[in-house]
């Protein structure tokens, strides 16, 4: 039950983490795995709580009425494909080899988070369509294939995108993130769970967290208190990094 509980906890934590920028799974990763699953089974079941909190977030942006439609399908749809390709090698990968690799992305998102640069509050003349859509579309597939093999810091990179390049604000940029990942981490999920690579029972706890917390996030756009979660996760992070990498036996 103690488990149990941290799951929901860790969830909701993660499940505002992602919504407001990225990089939950940096957390929920490896408490999945610390408590016992496999790496690749940790990787899959992660993905429940992802599609079911931003299921939860694109709901609430909804009701707000920030959408990008039809803008985020053809994102979405363009990840997908790439996921399904990432989310393959993920199971098949072995454990070591994927220990190690989540420990040096772990590493580069704390960076990201400490040295990303600031958004300017102004109004943007936002580039959805032509040009600006099709790489889009290139750009997003790419994005797909790593979300489907780890997915770990993807926000961040989805929303520095979606900003410089699209231009969408960054309330606009998160909704259409929700989307985004809802759709392809969908289909990265049910790779995983194709070849039986899930732990429903763990997986669906911690959605009851991921989705609490996305919704909060979402609905109210809450940022007290980001600068202590900021540093928890950069400190947690660069434990868990170095944990994985020279204790992954």
């Amino acid at each position: 039950m103690l488990d149990l509980f941290l799951l929901i906890i860790v969830g909701f934590v993660a499940g505002v983490i992602n919504t407001l920028a990225g990089g939950g799974s940096l957390l929920t990763l490896p408490v999945l795995i610390f408590m016992g699953l496999p790496p690749n089974v940790a990787n899959g079941t992660n993905r429940i709580g992802i599609v079911i909190q931003m299921l939860a977030g694109t709901a609430g942006f909804k009701s707000k009425g920030i959408t990008t439609f039809p803008f985020s399908i053809y994102m979405g749809i363009s990840a997908l494909l790439g996921s399904l390709i990432g989310a393959q090698i993920a199971v098949d990968i072995k454990g070591e080899t994927f220990n190690k690799v989540l420990s040096f992305v772990m590493i580069a998102v704390v960076l990201l988070i400490v040295f990303k640069p600031k958004f300017k509050a102004k109004e943007l003349i936002e580039r959805t369509t032509g040009k600006h859509l099709w790489i889009g579309c290139i750009a997003f597939f790419f994005f797909g294939i790593y979300g489907g093999f780890i997915n770990a810091g993807l926000g961040f990179i989805l929303i520095l995108f979606l900003h410089f390049f699209n231009h969408l604000s960054l309330v606009k940029s998160n909704a259409t993130k929700a989307v985004v990942i809802t759709i392809y981490m969908s289909g990265a999920l049910l790779v995983f769970i194709l070849n039986d690579a899930v732990n429903w029972k763990m997986g669906l706890t911690m959605a009851i967290g991921t989705s609490l917390g996305g919704w909060f996030a979402s609905r109210f756009s809450v940022k007290k208190g980001d600068g202590f979660i900021k540093v928890f996760l950069i400190v947690m992070v660069s434990i868990m990094a170095v944990k994985l990498w020279f204790f992954s036996n």
